[in-house]
C-alpha cells in the first residue's frame, strides 16, 4: 500500500453560529487565492452562539496574512497528520490498527473518499505522537 503521510497545519477560527458566517470566512481565504483541501465546521457547544471552522492547507504569505486578518490561527493542539492513498475496503481499519499497534491514541479522525483515492486527517495529542504516527503509517507490511 502506497501512502503519502505528512504533517499538516490545520488553521482554526471561531465563527458566529448564524447564516453566512462560515461563507464570509471562506470567501476571505478564496479571495487570497487559497485552494483548500479540507474544511470542517461545527458548532461549539461549550460556547453557545459560536462555532469553529477548521481549514487546511494555507500556502504562501498572501493566504496566511488573509487568514490571520480573518481571525484564523494554526491550531497548536491538533498535531495533525495528513494521509492520502488509494481507497480500498477496510483501509480505515488497517490504518487505525497500525496506530493502535504503535500504542498511539488518536484524538480525532476526519476522512473522505473522492473517486478512487482517500484523504484523512488525524489529530494527535503531541508533536511526538504525530511523528510516531507518521513512522508507523509509513512502515510497509
Amino acid at each position: 500500500m502506497s501512502l503519502l503521510v505528512e504533517r499538516g497545519e490545520v488553521w482554526a477560527t471561531s465563527v458566529a453560529d448564524e447564516p453566512g458566517a462560515t461563507a464570509k470566512k471562506l470567501k476571505v481565504l478564496a479571495e487570497a487565492g487559497a485552494d483548500l483541501d479540507f474544511v470542517i465546521a461545527r458548532r461549539a457547544p461549550e460556547k453557545p452562539g459560536t462555532g469553529v471552522l477548521f481549514v487546511t492547507p494555507l500556502r504562501g504569505d498572501r493566504e496566511i496574512e488573509a487568514a490571520t486578518d480573518a481571525g484564523f490561527a494554526v491550531s497548536e493542539s491538533l498535531n495533525s497528520v495528513r494521509i492520502e492513498g488509494e481507497n480500498q475496503q477496510g483501509i480505515g481499519a488497517e490504518l487505525m490498527g497500525k496506530l493502535a499497534d504503535a500504542g498511539l491514541n488518536v484524538r480525532g479522525l476526519s476522512a473522505a473518499v473522492i473517486g478512487t483515492r482517500f484523504v484523512a486527517y488525524l489529530a494527535l495529542d503531541t508533536v511526538s505522537d504525530a511523528q510516531s504516527a507518521i513512522e508507523a503509517l509509513q512502515k510497509t507490511g
